[in-house]
């Protein structure tokens, strides 16, 4: 562990924080124009019963300088869950610390305390200094697969039963 860095388990209390560092992240990964998130759907999503995932945050000397927004998904090859991290980010000045070595291995060692068979992300394309630092720790690109998504109108229609999918074949 690295001398005055702490990993705590997010509070609804950080709420704001935590949307300070997906703001910040979205800037990074040049896609702040598609952010819909609020304080509000944060809270909702994060901090009720019916948890949509999970936040750690990372404090240097007290100060928050890292998050990672996870949750579990299931391998139906391995029958066992697994953990997808959707987001994992650390201030500009505090990258090349250790400190987002330690954020994935303590997700690491959440998914072997549960039981999980795999942790799984995504990484954009140009991203090579994360490519680099995962491929460094033997991750290997999923090369074989593409990523889908539904997302606006599209998962609207399909989901008030206005596309078939046989139009689109």
């Amino acid at each position: 562990m690295i001398e005055g860095f702490v990993i705590r388990r997010a509070v609804e209390a950080d709420v704001a924080l935590i949307l300070a560092f997906i703001r910040k992240l979205a800037a990074y990964e040049r896609l702040a124009d598609e952010l819909e998130v609020t304080e509000e759907r944060l809270r909702q999503t994060l901090f009720r019963e019916s948890r949509g995932a999970e936040v750690i945050i990372g404090e240097y000397h007290r100060a928050p300088v890292a998050f990672a927004l996870f949750f579990h998904n299931y391998s139906t090859f391995l029958g066992k869950p697994g953990i997808y991290i959707e987001d994992l980010y650390v201030d500009e000045p505090y990258r090349r610390n250790g400190f987002g070595f330690a954020m994935l291995q303590h997700i690491v060692h959440l998914a072997k305390e549960r039981n999980c068979g795999r942790v799984e992300w995504a990484v954009l394309d140009w991203n090579e200094p994360a490519i680099r630092f995962y491929e460094s720790l033997g991750a290997r690109a999923m090369s074989d697969w593409t990523i889908y998504r539904l997302s606006g109108p599209s998962l609207e229609r399909l989901a008030e039963g206005n596309c078939t999918g046989a139009e689109h074949n």
